[in-house]
């Protein structure tokens, strides 16, 4: 198994262990949040699926964002079959991304973020970027213990 194929694998694992635990969540929980200023059960999953596709243009464009405008901006929130539904073809697209870099392209491509002072070889700004799912992953157990509700074991 090549890089690429190790890091969509990665990519994918982590997706299955949120979409466990987003299911887990009753709609009426949606708006829990553990404070005023955290964001909610939906606002997070949002922000991960958002994020997901803002990485991929700042991959697409080797580091800075530009003029970029989220497709997500004007969206309501309705429930989570919406908003995977909706990010169906962007996760697609990332995916594919992923899939066409060669083992060159993951050593030799630097996304250079100068308005955050990041510079980073692709195949660890990838891993990062997996990373934030399964941060906001843990922080959403959380949210569940504290609201006493019930979580699923994503630890399979």
């Amino acid at each position: 198994m090549n890089s690429t194929k190790i890091i969509v694998l990665n990519f994918s694992e982590i997706r299955r262990r949120s979409i466990k635990l987003w299911k887990s969540i009753p709609k009426e929980h949606y708006q829990w949040r553990p404070d005023k200023n955290a964001m909610s059960i939906i606002e997070m999953i949002r922000h991960v699926l958002e994020t997901e596709h803002l990485y991929h243009v700042i991959i697409q464009r080797r580091g800075n964002l530009g003029a970029y405008q989220s497709p997500w901006e004007d969206l309501e929130y309705k429930d989570l079959q919406h908003e995977l539904e909706f990010s169906e073809t962007y996760r697609t697209s990332f995916i594919d991304m992923i899939l066409s870099f060669t083992e060159e392209n993951i050593e030799n491509i630097v996304i250079n973020r100068t308005e955050v002072n990041q510079k980073k070889q692709l195949g660890d700004y990838l891993m990062r970027t997996a990373y934030h799912e399964s941060v906001h992953t843990g922080q959403l157990l959380d949210y569940l213990r504290s609201a006493n509700i019930d979580r699923p074991i994503i630890w399979d």
